[in-house]
């Protein structure tokens, strides 16, 4: 999928896995992998996972802190 974010504000509240792939310029099946994490913040319902923008945005943050 092709980028269609130029901004965080412009991301909708809650991400599948093409719209987070376009967002984090990865692909699909990295996404994926992404959403399987058991750190990452996925949300299931049903056989659909997703992630609340504020709370990726967050787990991001937090993935790029200094750690001494």
């Amino acid at each position: 999928m092709k980028n269609i974010y130029t901004h965080y504000d412009q991301l909708p509240l809650v991400l599948n896995a093409d719209q987070l792939a376009a967002f984090l310029n990865i692909s699909r099946a990295n996404a994926y992998v992404l959403l399987h994490r058991y750190d990452f913040p996925t949300i299931r319902i049903g056989k659909r996972m997703m992630v609340q923008k504020d709370k990726m945005l967050a787990w991001l943050d937090k993935q790029t802190e200094v750690k001494f």
